[in-house]
């Protein structure tokens, strides 16, 4: 049977190329950054980059003191290695670049002709 006043939470840290994931049991009443400290992320990843390390829950951002519920799955999230807006506009200017088809161009030949509107 087990503990109540046990929680099993998932710690996961997804790298470029690989998952980092482990499993913990913490008293119940723990908050993430105390489930954060018992997994050993630290150790495990000395170098992470960043002062402030960004977590969440399920894809949603949470603070260090959330008190945890048993099945959470925690998530470290890497930092933003670029600008999300300038991305954006960068993208948009490509396919403006490259916009070459007018929008309302006529109907192909083909087509008229399945229509009827055109002789063959």
């Amino acid at each position: 049977m087990p503990d109540v006043n046990k929680l099993s939470v998932q710690v996961v840290y997804a790298q470029a190329h690989s998952v980092w994931q482990v499993v913990v049991q913490v008293p119940a009443g723990t908050t993430a950054a105390q489930a954060l400290e018992a997994s050993r992320f630290a150790s495990s990843f000395p170098n992470y980059p960043g002062d402030t390390i960004m977590m969440g829950l399920y894809g949603q951002r949470c603070v260090p003191d959330h008190i945890l519920s048993d099945g959470d799955r925690l998530e470290i999230y890497r930092p933003l290695t670029f600008d999300p807006m300038e991305s954006r506009q960068r993208r948009a200017l490509h396919r403006q670049a490259f916009m070459t088809k007018s929008r309302h161009r006529p109907k192909r030949r083909k087509a008229r002709i399945a229509a009827g509107v055109m002789d063959p």
